[in-house]
């Protein structure tokens, strides 16, 4: 696969979906009570906060790949389910996170996107190596996966979000 697949502006683009779905599912989500977030509900990752979980320490695990900031909290897929426990903390690190990416994205040239990645996978056990390009549509695709997985539990549980159409993206 081409590493020159996406440029600059499609991870702009996709950096500021990432933040708008961001406000909008924990907008969603903070409607309601805390044992309700954390209620185990079958999801791939039981609970809505335990999928918000992941999918930070996700985002901070690549982020920390692409040389920016110093990475989760947590070591682990399974330890990031709960490296925040109190929705607050999530919020906020949530916030600070997708300025992070934000900011990053603003930031991205071509020549960092035709580059390679290579880094060392805990989950795998070995050494790996990406296409940037390949890294970065991965990013806002896990994303986009899970929180749409979010989104069926918060709506299984009577709470609406917003659109989640990128071409209504204000």
């Amino acid at each position: 696969m081409e590493a020159t697949i996406i440029t600059p502006a499609y991870a702009q683009t996709m950096a500021r979906y990432n933040a708008w779905q961001n406000e909008n599912i924990y907008g969603a989500a903070s409607r309601l009570p805390d044992n309700a977030r954390t209620q185990d509900r079958g999801a791939f990752f039981g609970s809505i906060h335990a999928t918000l979980n992941h999918i930070l320490w996700a985002d901070q695990m690549w982020l920390k790949r692409f040389g920016v900031g110093g990475g989760p909290l947590a070591i682990s897929i399974s330890e990031g389910l709960s490296q925040y426990s109190s929705w607050d903390a999530l919020t906020a690190a949530r916030k600070t996170c997708d300025s992070v990416i934000q900011d990053w994205a603003d930031r991205l040239t071509p020549e960092k996107i035709t580059a390679n990645l290579n880094w060392h996978s805990a989950g795998a056990g070995r050494d790996m190596a990406t296409p940037m390009g390949l890294a970065i549509t991965h990013l806002f695709n896990h994303q986009t996966h899970h929180r749409g997985q979010v989104h069926v539990l918060l709506t299984a549980s009577g709470i609406k979000p917003a659109s989640t159409d990128l071409p209504f993206m204000p």
